[in-house]
């Protein structure tokens, strides 16, 4: 109960409501009810005319339709907290590096000398005798130039490819959330406090991973995992929920888990189509991340999410002891 504490407080939604949740955004909305009738229709205005729709439906209640439409971008500007992150995971890798180059400059300057004295004796015959020293020294400057090239190489395409997963990192932390229509927060108001799994693909794969992971309810949320649902096809992915009074808990914990929804639409697009990329993915497959307790990815598949593996690997997050476990959420990808 610990962990549902803690994401009721940090996301401000004790009280989840079924007409505002369960929408997909392309940007940031404004709202304004209408009621017509017993049907309430939440109408998202802005400067745009493109628009979508989600639909989200329960048993004994009537259907809400969310017309969303496009406002204002937010920034992509990636500030230079992952190039601080790398230089805390490695931090030896600077000096390694320098000694690197000074060790080329070092050999590179010893060859640039051998190869004078060699020419110069190669010029005249009453050097000759010096020629087989030079000979061992050039090769012995050359070796030396072409192993420590090799090093600083492999390290710097090391701290490359570690800076780009940081990058990334960093700008799915920026990416926001929508908890309601009064709230957005980024995902990196999440970390230390939810394991997000984060679901791409058409609203059919969205609609079958929501009723796959029913029985699993529970036990993901007492491990802290949220749902972010991201429709690419723009359809809307079909929810329901049992209304009835002995379904109510049940039902409570299930909005509570699915209730997340991405904003900027644009922005998680080209983050998801980035992994896509380097992953070797058709852009259409439809993908799940799952992410650690500190926002790093811990893994990721295509199809649907194994929820039963989830809920067998992670562990428990029960308070303040929470932290002691941190570590178990796997390797980082």
């Amino acid at each position: 109960m610990t962990v549902l504490a803690q994401l009721s407080y940090v996301i401000g939604c004790p009280n989840f409501h079924s007409n505002n949740n369960h929408h997909h955004h392309h940007h940031h909305f404004g709202f304004s009810p209408q009621i017509s009738g017993h049907k309430v229709h939440n109408v998202f205005t802005s400067s745009t005319n493109t628009t979508f729709q989600v639909r989200l439906t329960t048993r004994q209640s009537p259907s809400t339709t969310v017309i969303c439409s496009a406002a204002n971008k937010p920034s992509t500007e990636i500030s230079s907290t992952a190039k601080i992150r790398s230089e805390v995971l490695t931090p030896f890798r600077t000096v390694r590096m320098f000694f690197y180059l000074a060790f080329i400059a070092s050999g590179a300057l010893g060859g640039l000398i051998a190869t004078t004295q060699l020419i110069a004796a190669l010029a005249n015959s009453s050097k000759a005798a010096e020629v087989p020293n030079i000979l061992k020294g050039l090769g012995i400057d050359i070796g030396a130039v072409s192993i420590f090239a090799f090093l600083y190489f492999r390290e710097n395409n090391a701290k490359n490819v570690q800076l780009a997963r940081l990058s990334r990192e960093e700008s799915l932390s920026n990416l926001r959330l929508r908890v309601d229509e009064k709230k957005v927060i980024p995902v990196s108001a999440l970390r230390g406090i939810a394991r997000l799994v984060i679901l791409a693909g058409p609203a059919s794969f969205i609609s079958e991973s929501f009723k796959l992971s029913e029985p699993f309810t529970e036990s993901l949320l007492e491990r802290g995992v949220l749902v972010v649902p991201f429709a690419t096809d723009m359809n809307s992915p079909s929810f329901e929920f049992e209304e009835s009074e002995e379904m109510k808990e049940m039902t409570s914990k299930r909005k509570r888990l699915w209730q997340l929804v991405p904003v900027y639409v644009t922005e998680w697009s080209e983050w998801l189509d980035e992994q896509k990329r380097l992953a070797n993915i058709s852009p259409k497959a439809p993908v799940y991340l799952s992410l650690r307790m500190d926002g790093r990815v811990r893994g990721s598949g295509v199809g649907y999410p194994p929820w039963n593996a989830f809920v067998a690997q992670l562990p428990i997050v029960k308070g303040i002891w929470s932290g002691l476990l941190d570590g178990m959420d796997g390797r980082v990808l």
